[in-house]
């Protein structure tokens, strides 16, 4: 399966029912790291978890939807770093480490370190180090 480069975000979630519609819920921290905003408009992709031969009642399920609550369910109960390495990323500096090193947190909340960031900086980065739970960044622009 190709994902698209343009992925802001990635998680599980059930297709519920609410009067007439069907509903996706968006999780709060998809909204809180500014993967997505309330409001507006997004493409919706829903992908057939693994090992689910259908929906719950044993019927098969191929669901395909638009909706205003946004949402992209993974395919994995590990998901991938949402950064690859020599990746350049726009990132905002939210907090500082305890070495020292500024911290940006993208989509999902994965952060990103920044070494000779500071909190506040809106800076240009180019992904030099990815490990499953964070990666390293290298300023290659002040401001952005």
């Amino acid at each position: 399966m190709e994902i698209s480069d343009e992925l802001l975000c990635l998680f599980n979630a059930e297709v519920t029912v609410k009067d007439d519609e069907y509903v996706v819920e968006v999780p709060k921290s998809e909204i809180e790291t500014g993967s997505v905003d309330p409001g507006d408009v997004y493409r919706v992709a829903l992908i057939e978890r693994h090992g689910d031969a259908g929906g719950s009642d044993g019927t098969s399920s191929s669901t395909s939807s638009t909706s205003s609550s946004s949402a992209s369910t993974g395919a994995s109960s590990e998901p991938q770093p949402p950064v690859e390495e020599g990746e350049i990323r726009y990132v905002e500096i939210e907090d500082i480490g305890k070495q020292g090193d500024g911290i940006a947190r993208v989509e999902r909340g994965y952060v990103i370190i920044v070494p000779d960031a500071e909190i506040g900086e809106r800076v240009k980065v180019e992904v030099t180090e990815v490990k499953s739970n964070f990666a390293v960044g290298e300023i290659i622009d002040e401001e952005y």
